[in-house]
């Protein structure tokens, strides 16, 4: 059937490039960005050759699974909101893939967490990951591009014992339907996320499917690792810990680890 927007995200401006190959979509929606285009634009590719994931690491991209990205407008947006788009990704890939799953099944839908900053699991293990890079143009024109990386059909051999996919977990949706679910969700939510203006609501979203909230977390930020209780995300999107001295503290970025794994971290 080919890949497709939905008709929600057609009717929201959205539009669809599609490619055999490609070496990262992200890079390539970012090349659209300094050609001049301003999106809402979706690059899927049917197989990436060189994707990346935070931090510097890469992400495998195997037959069958989604690779997309969106080139998003930023137009309007404060500079310190722009970061929260991540979230509205994560809520709208959480909400696609229950679609996807009622779709293909009439039960409760799957065990689906997310876990800041930027993953999604299933039943606890990775199933997807998002990327949001961020560059500036000349003339002062901001480019900000939404990578997805989804385990529809398999997983990686190097993740095999801590991640999922969907046809493992018996998700009978293919890549192609999981974007358009995806393309309908992030019209929804980007609605309500309003320019950064409702982000509160997003986070309310988000929260709801937090992996390990009110658990033991520690994160790791160089060579320093904070431990405490995983309290919340405040209204920049940046994580909240609950110290042993009672103190409230703020991460931006760094490694997570929930349970066991953060009791010895």
């Amino acid at each position: 059937m080919g890949y497709r927007l939905s008709d929600a995200a057609r009717a929201a401006g959205h539009r669809l490039h599609v490619y055999d190959r490609l070496g990262s979509t992200n890079t390539e929606a970012l090349e659209k960005a300094r050609g001049g285009e301003t999106g809402p634009l979706w690059i899927v590719a049917h197989r990436q050759e060189a994707g990346r994931g935070r931090r510097g690491n890469g992400w495998s991209s195997l037959p069958g699974n989604l690779t997309a990205s969106v080139l998003w407008p930023v137009a309007g947006v404060e500079p310190e909101r722009v970061a929260t788009l991540s979230f509205v990704a994560a809520v709208a890939l959480a909400e696609a893939i229950d679609r996807a799953y009622t779709g293909a099944r009439a039960t409760d839908g799957p065990a689906l967490g997310l876990k800041w900053p930027n993953d999604v699991l299933l039943g606890g293990a990775k199933l997807a990951g998002i990327l949001l890079e961020a560059e500036t143009l000349p003339g002062g024109r901001r480019a900000v591009v939404i990578g997805f990386g989804v385990n529809v059909a398999a997983v990686p051999a190097e993740m095999a014992s801590r991640a999922a996919s969907l046809a493992g977990s018996g998700i009978a949706v293919d890549a192609e339907g999981l974007l358009e679910h995806l393309t309908d969700r992030l019209a929804a939510t980007a609605r309500v996320w309003n320019r950064g203006r409702n982000f509160s609501e997003i986070r309310g979203l988000w929260l709801a499917r937090a992996s390990g909230l009110g658990s033991p977390i520690a994160v790791r930020a160089g060579i320093e690792t904070l431990n405490g209780i995983f309290d919340q995300i405040d209204e920049g999107g940046r994580l909240v810990i609950l110290a042993p001295d009672g103190m409230r503290r703020t991460v931006t970025a760094g490694e997570v680890h929930f349970g066991t794994a953060a009791t010895a971290a």
